[in-house]
């Protein structure tokens, strides 16, 4: 008898409704201005932050930092694909534990074509994006990232065997609209990198580098952690905010030994999580199936209508947060374009006729401290200590790129285009907050006065000796 009613609660599909009503699917989005604020950003990136990466080869910098920069990162430089793309929200954690089940579970995908397959064994190999599009349709690894207008081309750098387990899909849907969703595979212990045949943490690092909301799924009935859930929670450090944690299949278990297995998630991810503020954990059955009886159904809606509310709010903020990543993405180009002019003001200074050019620059970058490279940054522009590179990166970014290379800030300058400095500062303190505020204030983003009018005063050298 019990088999049977176990059966029955599996035959019954659940009601959707609450997930159009809390992510508003029905409401429309005013896509032009939403349109017109992206191109504003695109334009300030292109005109006042690009040409300083150029300049001094910030993309050379992001090669050979490791840890430098923790959080969220927009790539060498940011590329209009991913200045355009819409949030990525990222699923990780062990083989089975419901990731694809509720992907599935929230694009009503169950018993469609493309629905994407689930089962109790390992089933997920491919990293899976699902994104909007005109039609159903799936999409090959290798076109995904040759398609320029995508935020993918950078993982050609992973090599043709990923490519080949990067899989997309599309399809018209409201909430792809607004959100794109990425499936992971699943992580099996004991399982070395060499056996997928691609660097796996490393993919990972790239999509976790990217993702405004990361799902760490887990079943109640399997936490055990090992060395790949260790090295993931290592590679989520500086993202605990973007972080959820989800105990998915909870109705699989009574409500007392839930709250064992509750407390055994926290006493098992403890060490890994080494933050003041655990994140959010959501409690609940992401499936389309009804709760299986005599659980705490109403505990379970309540968390689900959380993480969906969750959800829509990183939609809401999407365009927020596409600002202020870029703003941060500037700070740190401006950071590295006063510490290269730094350097080589140092190295004209203490170079004389006789002296050997590389002897004296690496007597500057092995000790950057005794000639207070970093500490006249800190000095003389209101630098956080907190923002500043690894020292260590210059050794090796200066090791492929010769000093002798870059012009001072003073000779970056012209009468057309202004100087480099000014114009990402006035991006960072003037145009990209002022953008952030129509935004918020539901202005219309416009033109700056200068655009509009043409403000025509020569560029001032604020560097140059009157």
């Amino acid at each position: 008898c019990t088999h049977r009613v176990k059966l029955y609660f599996i035959s019954v599909l659940r009601d959707r409704s609450h997930i159009d009503e809390t992510l508003r699917l029905a409401t429309e989005e005013k896509a032009g201005d939403y349109a017109a604020a992206i191109e504003r950003l695109r334009k300030i990136y292109h005109t006042s932050i690009k040409p300083m990466e150029q300049a001094y080869k910030y993309n050379e910098l992001r090669q050979h930092e490791i840890s430098a920069y923790p959080g969220r990162t927009l790539g060498n430089s940011a590329t209009d694909g991913e200045i355009t793309s819409k949030p990525m929200v990222l699923f990780l954690g062990p083989w089975s534990v419901g990731k694809s089940s509720m992907i599935n579970y929230l694009l009503g995908m169950h018993d469609s074509p493309y629905q994407l397959y689930t089962g109790a064994e390992p089933t997920t190999s491919e990293f899976t994006v699902i994104m909007h599009g005109e039609k159903i349709r799936s999409v090959e690894g290798i076109v995904m990232a040759a398609d320029s207008s995508r935020s993918f081309s950078p993982l050609e750098k992973f090599g043709q065997n990923f490519l080949e387990k990067l899989v997309g899909i599309e399809m018209p849907h409201k909430l792809l609209e607004r959100v794109t969703f990425v499936d992971t595979p699943g992580i099996i212990e004991n399982r070395k990198q060499q056996e997928r045949g691609y660097p796996f943490n490393d993919v990972c690092q790239w999509f976790i580098d990217r993702a405004d909301l990361i799902f760490v799924v887990f079943d109640p009935t399997k936490l055990d952690v090992g060395l790949e859930l260790e090295m993931l929670f290592r590679q989520l450090k500086g993202r605990e905010s973007q972080i959820r944690i989800i105990l998915n299949k909870a109705d699989n278990l009574a409500t007392q030994d839930l709250m064992r297995v509750y407390g055994a998630l926290f006493w098992s991810l403890a060490p890994l999580i080494n933050v003041t503020e655990p994140p959010r954990v959501y409690v609940s059955s992401f499936w389309p199936y009804d709760y299986a009886p005599d659980t705490s159904r109403e505990l379970f809606k309540r968390e689900e209508i959380s993480l969906l509310e969750d959800l829509n709010q990183v939609i809401e903020n999407r365009m927020e947060n596409k600002i202020a990543f870029i703003r941060q993405h500037g700070i740190r180009v401006r950071i590295h374009g006063l510490l290269v002019d730094r350097y080589v003001q140092t190295f004209k200074e203490k170079m004389s006729f006789f002296s050997d050019p590389e002897l004296v620059f690496k007597e500057i970058v092995d000790d950057p401290d005794k000639f207070y490279i970093f500490k006249s940054i800190l000095a003389k522009t209101n630098v956080s200590k907190f923002d500043l590179p690894n020292r260590d990166a210059y050794r090796d970014f200066f090791g492929v790129n010769p000093v002798t290379n870059f012009k001072p800030l003073t000779a970056q300058c012209s009468y057309m285009g202004g100087c480099l400095l000014d114009k990402i500062e006035r991006a960072i303190t003037n145009e990209l907050p002022a953008l952030l505020s129509s935004i918020n204030s539901g202005k219309q983003p416009g033109l700056s006065s200068c655009e509009a009018t043409g403000c025509g005063e020569k560029p001032k050298n604020r560097y140059r000796k009157n």
